[in-house]
């Protein structure tokens, strides 16, 4: 694996274990290295805006205005995916905090 990668990889799962923990500025940056391909990650808008969406929730306004211009570029299927998966994923973290 390159040094990018891992990097990236690096990136990624430091911010999921801090948005596990309820971060919403570590659930926003997932959002913008997903919007954005950033740090070598493919653009992905459905885990963008699952993660803008989880920043939201946590109390992010920023995070609100980046998941609505994400959307724009979605179809409503998408949108509705990304919604399971934050729904799922929020699921998740809860029953492990408990």
């Amino acid at each position: 694996m390159g040094s990018s990668l891992k990097s990236a990889q690096f990136l990624i799962d430091s911010r999921l274990a801090d948005a596990a923990r309820g971060n919403a500025d570590a659930a926003y940056e997932l959002g913008m290295v997903y919007s954005s391909g950033a740090a070598g990650i493919d653009v992905d808008l459905i885990e963008a805006h699952k993660w803008f969406n989880i920043a939201a929730l946590k109390g992010s306004n920023r995070a609100c205005e980046m998941r609505a211009e994400v959307a724009e570029d979605m179809t409503a299927r998408e949108i509705v995916e990304a919604q399971k998966q934050a729904r799922s994923w929020l699921q998740l973290t809860t029953l492990r905090a408990a």
